[in-house]
């Protein structure tokens, strides 16, 4: 028997980290990596049902055995793991009741593979409520809302084909084409540090000024920056944005932290100080790759080998 497959795509925020959760109009891309969840069948006599989280090295970082009945863990290789899985099930029961009778009853076990490491950052969560909510037959949205929380943006990044536009509240999401002619000068370094983005948004949300004039700031350069025609407006609209960001949140930029002497571009992602930096510049590709593997920097990706689009055709 074959498993029923599920898959989701990563995420990235170009435009309007934090601001988002304020109506701010926020640039996302979903990423050719993602994940992917198996659900097996084949036995469905048994209470039990086991669950097993691949990293794409291949190696389970979890593994455990759950209820049928009331999905809490019997044994597990990671306790707080397990209980946030029991967490997601309980929302899933709450937002559609008939799941144990119709899905639950019927697993034998449910895999979960990453395509990317855990630790970079780019949806492990999102990707998993995703498929879920799929598999389940309710609103990732709603999943989302009873268990991690945030904007929403990586939900709608896990089935897009494109990058988009995103806005709270609905959402309001408007698929858009995003591959600039210089896309040959936009990569994507991973900084070695796991942020929590949880952690960032409690330190957002504890400002307590009147955000309004930065949210409009932010959408418009979110605006600018999908209709921008060259690379060198595009350095001009990260700089702003960079600065926006820092100002408010009062943390200096990764440039000004790491990276003082690029001759270009550099923009944080996601929680700030960690996770990925996108980066733009005119000089050749190896001389870029180069000076952040002298900071022992060796996650590199390019523009179109990273980011799903439409029509982008993926260089190896």
């Amino acid at each position: 028997m074959y498993p029923q497959r599920y898959s989701a795509n990563g995420k990235l925020l170009l435009t309007g980290e934090y601001f988002v959760l304020d109506g701010a109009v926020a640039l996302a891309v979903p990423t050719r990596l993602g994940q992917v969840m198996e659900v097996w069948s084949e036995n469905p006599e048994m209470e039990t049902f086991y669950w097993q989280s691949f990293d794409s090295d291949k190696t389970c970082w979890f593994e455990g055995r759950f209820s049928k009945k009331d999905f809490k863990s019997i044994e597990n290789t990671d306790l707080a793991i397990a209980n946030r899985l029991t967490e997601i099930f309980n929302a899933v029961y709450h937002l559609n009741p008939s799941f144990i009778t119709k899905k639950i009853n019927e697993v034998f076990s449910i895999k979960t593979k990453l395509d990317f490491p855990r630790a970079w950052g780019l949806g492990t969560s999102s990707t998993l409520i995703a498929m879920i909510a799929s598999w389940s037959d309710i609103d990732p949205y709603q999943l989302l809302a009873k268990t991690f929380g945030g904007s929403g943006y990586d939900l709608a990044c896990a089935t897009a084909n494109q990058s988009l536009l995103y806005q709270l509240p609905g959402p309001v999401i408007k698929s858009v084409p995003f591959s600039p002619k210089f896309s040959d000068q936009i990569y994507f370094v991973y900084l070695n540090q796991k942020q929590n983005s949880r952690e960032g948004i409690e330190r957002y949300r504890k400002i307590q000024s009147v955000l309004s004039k930065e949210i409009s700031e932010i959408s418009a350069l979110t605006n600018e920056m999908l209709n921008c025609r060259t690379s060198t407006e595009f350095s001009r609209i990260i700089s702003a944005h960079e600065e926006l960001v820092s100002r408010t949140l009062k943390i200096e930029r990764a440039k000004d932290l790491y990276f003082s002497d690029f001759p270009g571009e550099i923009k944080s992602l996601g929680a700030w100080g960690g996770d990925f930096v996108m980066v733009t510049s005119d000089r050749p590709i190896n001389w870029v790759e180069n000076y952040f593997n002298k900071k022992g920097m060796n996650v590199f990706k390019t523009y179109k080998n990273l980011i799903k689009e439409d029509g982008l055709e993926l260089v190896e």
